[in-house]
């Protein structure tokens, strides 16, 4: 690893590609389910969960953020965790109340936030830095 990798700023990468990524995973997963005889609620779930991560985080995005902007930096910030544990609580909870459809659910969510994260680390790395 270079020296000074980890602590060069670099611009936030772009939503975009990550939110495609984990909608293709949750898109190719649907034949899998399928095919594999395993809960379509489940991966109706898992879908309904992603979309409506991403619509969260689409609509925090459009807020204005910085040293300036100390109020709305603050909801940001606390929407983004809140929607982390909000998604931990419903596919825990499910998950309780239904075991088959749970699992489905939450390995397919999490390949799907597992490749977003992956796409943008690498969007964030391979950019230049400032």
């Amino acid at each position: 690893m270079r020296a000074g990798l980890l602590s060069t700023p670099r611009p936030a990468p772009g939503r975009r590609a990550p939110a495609l990524a984990g909608a293709g995973v949750v898109a190719l997963a649907l034949p899998v389910v399928l095919a594999a005889g395993f809960s379509l609620a489940g991966w109706v779930l898992a879908a309904v969960v992603w979309a409506a991560g991403e619509a969260l985080g689409a609509w925090l995005a459009r807020l204005p953020i910085g040293a300036d902007r100390l109020a709305s930096s603050g909801l940001v910030a606390l929407a983004h965790s809140f929607r982390g544990i909000g998604v931990m609580v419903v596919l825990l909870a499910v998950t309780v109340a239904n075991k088959e459809v749970g699992i489905v659910a939450v390995a397919i969510y999490a390949l799907a936030y597992t490749l977003s994260l992956g796409v943008s680390l690498v969007e964030y790395f391979g950019g230049e830095p400032r």
